[in-house]
């Protein structure tokens, strides 16, 4: 058989397979406290803001991953608090269905752990990013305990990130440090430098704004010491 033809048959038999639908809403509980929801926020406003002028990542969180018919049966639901996909459209969705995004899985998780999911991230839903997303960082972080912890992904298996002496684990999909900063997780350049919120852009905006008045401010002093009017010059 030639590939053509090979071809022409699997298109054939891809006629007949029926995939359920692709248009399904998240379904997932709300967060278990304003801190948790915080982090999330945090966590998105910094990467999209870092990553402003990219188009080719979809970042988001508490939403459903939907990833196989036996899920939607049997409502095993996954819902990673924190994910990135990349080389992947940016655009907004109303969930994460596999099989309408090439099979793509997330490439970068991170679970914000409670007392009370603890055990799952830990658990089951480490078991799941390994063996089925196959997502190749994973990081759990919990804002009230401060644990905070990461794995990458070697020959199927989840291997333990160790920390440099800041204390921050590398994501060697988005190239950045993950690392604890005034208690909540934040994102840091490969030479250590935090990524800034919007707010804290905008103020540092503001900072190098004021230091160049102060600056032009100090130069028409000294002018008028020489008798120079900075106004003419």
């Amino acid at each position: 058989m030639t590939i053509a033809q090979e071809l022409d048959s699997q298109e054939d038999i891809s006629k007949d397979v029926i995939f359920p639908p692709g248009d399904l809403y998240s379904d997932e509980p709300p967060w278990e406290t304003e801190l948790h929801m915080q982090q999330l926020i945090l966590l998105l406003e910094c990467l999209k803001l870092l990553w402003r002028d990219r188009n080719d990542f979809y970042a988001t969180g508490n939403l459903t991953i939907y990833y196989n018919t036996q899920q939607l049966k049997s409502r095993h639901l996954s819902s990673p608090d924190f994910f990135v996909v990349l080389k992947t459209e940016r655009k907004i969705r109303k969930s994460w269905v596999v099989w309408e995004e090439y099979g793509k899985y997330p490439h970068v998780i991170v679970e914000m752990m409670s007392e009370s999911t603890a055990k799952t991230d830990k658990g089951l839903k480490k078991e799941i990013y390994q063996d089925i997303f196959r997502t190749p960082d994973y990081f759990w972080f919990d804002p009230y305990t401060q644990e905070f912890a990461g794995f990458h992904l070697v020959d199927g298996k989840y291997q333990p990130l160790l920390a440099n002496e800041q204390g921050h684990l590398w994501s060697h999909q988005l190239g950045l440090y993950l690392g604890i900063y005034q208690g909540l997780l934040r994102f840091f350049t490969p030479v250590g430098q935090l990524v800034p919120t919007p707010e804290e852009t905008a103020e540092q905006a503001e900072q190098r704004m004021e230091q160049a008045e102060q600056k032009v401010e100090r130069l028409a002093v000294k002018l008028r010491e020489l008798n120079i009017d900075p106004d003419i010059i």
